[in-house]
C-alpha cells in the first residue's frame, strides 16, 4: 500500500499574507513553492531552523533575488497546520542575523499561532467527541 501525502492547511498570521503578496513575483513564487513543500511535510531546500526558538519548529526561508534578501518564517510546531509568521525583506546586508524587532514580532505571532491552533484543535476534538 502506498502512503498518500496529506496537504496541511496553511494559516497566515498578522500581515504575513499581505507582505507575501507585496513581494516581487519571482520571490513570491519561490516562497509559494517552499511553503507548499512544508504543507506536504517536506523540508524545503531553502529552509533552516531560525535561531532562538529552540530547535527546528520555527523555520526560516531565505531567497536572494536581484541583490536583495527576502525571508519568510513559518512554524511546523503544530502537527495539523503550517503557520506563516512573518514575511519581509532583509534590509541590513552587513549582518546575517535577523533584526531584534523581527524576532520579537515572530515570538508574538508564534503565540498567536499557538492560540489559534489550540482553539481550532479544541473545536475539531469537540466535533469528533460529538460523533463518537
Amino acid at each position: 500500500m502506498v502512503a498518500v501525502a496529506v496537504r496541511k492547511p496553511i494559516h497566515f498570521i498578522g500581515s504575513s499574507l499581505r507582505n507575501l503578496r507585496r513581494l516581487l513575483e519571482e520571490v513570491r513564487g519561490a516562497f509559494g513553492r517552499y511553503l507548499l513543500d512544508a504543507q506536504y511535510g517536506e523540508t524545503p531546500r531553502a529552509a533552516k531552523p531560525l535561531k532562538g526558538f529552540g530547535g527546528a519548529g520555527v523555520v526560516e526561508l531565505i531567497d536572494d533575488f536581484d541583490g536583495n534578501t527576502y525571508r519568510a518564517v513559518y512554524t511546523i510546531r503544530f502537527s495539523s497546520a503550517v503557520y506563516v509568521l512573518h514575511v519581509f525583506q532583509k534590509k541590513a546586508r552587513r549582518d546575517a542575523q535577523t533584526p531584534r524587532r523581527d524576532i520579537d514580532l515572530i515570538h508574538h505571532r508564534l503565540e498567536r499561532a499557538r492560540q489559534h491552533h489550540e482553539h481550532s484543535h479544541a473545536a475539531v476534538k469537540t466535533l469528533e467527541d460529538d460523533h463518537a
